[in-house]
């Protein structure tokens, strides 16, 4: 392996999903007292979710709540529950190219801005043929870390 141009920063986010907002919200935000800070919606993502912040500043940590808007439909946000963690990167352009020259599978889509407002792209949790590295089992997003999460954790 060549050297790697980028790095993990830290945890980004953690994304849990189910068929109802409503019970997730009642443990979340009413029962464990996270803060609610954005919500937002995406058909082609198949998802309405609530964004939820613990922390503050460049060590916050993003919990997102997501409702498929159509259960029989792709992507299953609800299925597994635990359905993804982010992590920051300072490069993801540069992390994208190198893990792909390894042999990486990345889902369809490439990098895009997330529900945050950040660059993102996800990691495949199985492999194929052709990409012999994935997620193992998990879906892993990478997140492009602003300037000031680059400074405080870089």
């Amino acid at each position: 392996m060549s050297e790697r141009p980028f790095r993990i920063l830290g945890l980004q986010q953690i994304a849990i999903g189910g068929l109802d907002l409503e019970p997730l919200r009642t443990l979340w935000v009413d029962t464990l007292g996270v803060d609610k800070t954005g919500e937002y919606t995406s058909e082609s993502e198949n998802v309405r979710e609530d964004i939820l912040t613990l922390g503050a500043g460049a060590h916050a940590v993003e919990i997102d709540l997501m409702q498929p808007l159509e259960p029989e439909s792709r992507p299953k946000v609800h299925d597994p529950a635990l359905n993804h963690v982010g992590l920051w990167v300072d490069d993801l352009a540069a992390a994208v190219d190198w893990l792909t020259e390894q042999g990486m599978r990345f889902t369809p889509g490439g990098i895009r801005p997330g529900a945050a407002g950040h660059d993102i792209v996800f990691v495949h949790p199985k492999a194929s043929d052709e990409f012999p590295l994935s997620g193992e089992g998990v879906l892993i997003e990478l997140v492009q870390a602003p300037a000031d999460v680059i400074a405080a954790l870089g």
